[in-house]
């Protein structure tokens, strides 16, 4: 009796956890501290910093471990299929046994057999997909791989009224597109995971509980 309130208790206090992270497959970790540099001769101004400091004519686009860069999300793809089969085939045969006298069975002489068949299939299908996000979000290099390419991963987390939601973002990036401005298009990143997602108490009653996943997965029909 003890553990079956204990087993109602705990079934309870799962249905009201609802504000659950949604999982993600972007590359991890989502975000990473700078490096330390070596410390130089120079010694620290007032103004003057080792750690911060970049040669006068450097610009500040993202390229080491820790930089943050901009990533213009506009993702648009449109897909569209039809398909159509047909087959036919039809098939008769005729038969009749003729009448020849002095030979035995008379009663099935002049007997006509028919038989016809006839096997028909008409199959059409169509499949429609489009799909638009746009979207802005500034992630960080968490690194810095052989060829100069940088591996970057991030995530933005919007809390609503009904729930939170969670835009994420990692691929490479070739140091050559990011603009001046430190910022890149998503179409020009490599090895791109995007990802939106949510979960409040819609995304949560849009999803199968437990309970049903586990009969569905035991029951053989």
């Amino acid at each position: 009796m003890k553990n079956s309130a204990l087993l109602l208790a705990l079934t309870l206090l799962a249905g009201c956890a609802t504000h659950t992270v949604p999982p993600t497959s972007v590359a991890q970790p989502m975000t990473a501290r700078p490096e330390l540099r070596s410390a130089s001769v120079s010694q620290n101004g007032s103004i003057y910093n080792i750690a911060s400091m970049r040669p006068l004519f450097e610009d500040r686009r993202a390229r080491f471990i820790g930089d943050t860069i901009t990533i213009n999300i506009a993702e648009k793809t449109s897909a569209s299929k039809n398909s159509e089969n047909k087959t036919s085939r039809s098939q008769s045969i005729d038969a009749a046994i003729p009448s020849v006298v002095g030979l035995p069975f008379k009663g099935v002489q002049g007997t006509a057999l028919s038989a016809s068949n006839t096997n028909e299939f008409d199959g059409k299908g169509q499949n429609t997909s489009a799909n638009d996000f746009t979207s802005s979000i500034t992630v960080t290099v968490i690194e810095v791989l052989s060829n100069g390419n940088l591996l970057v991963s991030g995530e933005k987390q919007i809390g609503l009224k009904e729930g939170e939601e969670f835009i994420r973002f990692s691929g490479v990036v070739n140091p050559t597109t990011i603009t001046a401005t430190n910022t890149v298009q998503s179409t020009q990143v490599a090895d791109a995971r995007i990802e939106y997602k949510a979960n409040g108490f819609i995304d949560s009653a849009q999803a199968m509980g437990w309970l049903g996943r586990f009969f569905l997965s035991v029951l053989p029909f």
